[in-house]
């Protein structure tokens, strides 16, 4: 009988546990979204052409910023891959870019597709002022899976919501079984402040209504020893929820999911009467 008991209190623990972790996952990721250079702060996204590009809130300028900003912040030019502002090379490194603050603006440029962009974020976005915080499934532990990689090396074009196209390496499948039937998706690399994971864009039926209609994202760590923990409930939206100046990529065709994956971040903003 105590054996019994003893069984059931280490199962409860562990569930409060894991359902502890993914709680703290979704305040860290709150707090991303907030934070100053989160992407609730995306106030324009610029091409470069070759040469002088203005800047500015200024309308004689090539991209007009927000009327908070100076009539005329500077001046980018784009001299083959290189990038300068005020006679200064920029790195576009998307870990490590170049920043240049004016205000509550700040201002970095980006490389897509082999085109270069000013990206220009304001703290003092609207969007980030009224950011009500992003809504939840219950945490679905059986939607947790230990899966396997099934290793298939290749580079697979990924395009993204502006229409560009790029060759991302993937290094094979990932499967698991769900309800007795097995599905498998292909990720690609992703670098972050924390090294490489597996990137995982994909689709379900839950973005008929549920989720972010374009699908969703999942980042984890790398396999080992061939196996990947493969969390949903960590499943969160794209920036391009947020802002129309994001580049996301979109989910492989290989990737479309036929069942609903009711764990991690609901659609923002929520339908009219939700709350």
């Amino acid at each position: 009988m105590r054996r019994w008991l003893l069984g059931i209190a280490v199962l409860a623990v562990a569930s409060t546990s894991y359902e502890d972790s993914i709680r703290a996952w979704q305040q860290h990721r709150d707090v991303g979204l907030r934070a100053p250079d989160g992407w609730l702060t995306l106030v324009g996204l610029f091409w470069l052409k070759p040469g002088a590009n203005t800047i500015g809130s200024a309308a004689s300028n090539d991209f007009v910023l927000p009327k908070n900003a100076a009539s005329h912040v500077g001046t980018f030019r784009l001299e083959g891959d290189k990038v300068t502002f005020g006679g200064k090379s920029l790195s576009y490194d998307d870990l490590h870019p170049d920043v240049i603050e004016k205000g509550t603006l700040s201002l970095l440029v980006i490389k897509r597709a082999g085109r270069f962009a000013v990206r220009a974020r304001d703290t003092a976005s609207p969007v980030r002022k009224n950011f009500r915080g992003m809504r939840y499934f219950p945490v679905n532990p059986t939607l947790h899976f230990q899966a396997k990689l099934i290793p298939d090396v290749q580079k697979i074009p990924i395009l993204n919501i502006i229409g560009q196209t790029e060759m991302e390496e993937s290094p094979g499948w990932v499967e698991f079984s769900f309800e007795g039937r097995p599905y498998r998706l292909r990720p690609i690399y992703e670098e972050t402040a924390h090294g490489r994971t597996l990137y995982f864009l994909f689709k379900d039926s839950t973005n008929k209504t549920q989720t972010y209609q374009a699908g969703r994202m999942l980042n984890t760590p790398l396999a080992v020893n061939g196996i990947v923990d493969l969390d949903f409930n960590r499943s969160y939206t794209p920036p391009c929820a947020f802002t129309p100046y994001a580049t996301c990529p979109l989910p492989p065709k290989e990737n479309r999911l036929p069942i609903a994956i009711e764990a991690g971040e609901l659609r923002y903003p929520e339908k009219p009467g939700t709350d």
